[in-house]
């Protein structure tokens, strides 16, 4: 499971250094890099990438939003390694699509890893310290009180 929130730094080449609290996760399976839901990058492990796409394989080709998200999917994924110094390289196309330049944040979701820029993060986080809107967040989720 990916947790917390960790800054670093993008190189002249777009790489980007995987937290090591990460890497462990990752090391094994090749990655897959997309552009995700929110103006971030999403790194998801082969197997947790595999069932989105059965997900999306198994939608209706004729029912236009299912077109579209396979789209918006599979044309802003790419496959990615760690290399030997724990980083990756993050093609210019996904770097152009959610503004990220200079400094990112890795951001532990569970089952998958998002990736931000540092202005946008903070935008993200501000959001998430509405005291008021997470009680209402949580109580969706119906836990137990005892």
């Amino acid at each position: 499971m990916f947790l917390g929130q960790f800054y670093h730094n993008i190189d002249d080449k777009g790489r980007l250094t995987v937290p090591v609290r990460f890497r462990d996760q990752l090391v094994v399976e090749d990655c897959i890099l997309m552009q995700g839901f929110d103006q971030n990058l999403m790194l998801l492990t082969s197997p947790f990438f595999n069932l989105l796409s059965q997900r999306l394989n198994g939608m209706s080709l004729t029912d236009p939003t299912a077109r579209l998200l396979r789209r918006l999917v599979f044309s802003m994924a790419h496959q990615v390694e760690l290399d030997r110094s724990g980083r990756v390289l993050l093609p210019q196309f996904l770097r152009e699509a959610i503004g990220l330049e200079n400094e990112a944040v890795f951001v532990g979701a569970g089952d998958y890893i998002e990736i931000w820029s540092a202005d946008k993060w903070l935008d993200q986080a501000q959001q998430l310290q509405d005291a008021q809107t997470n009680a209402q967040r949580f109580s969706e989720l119906d836990l137990p009180t005892q």
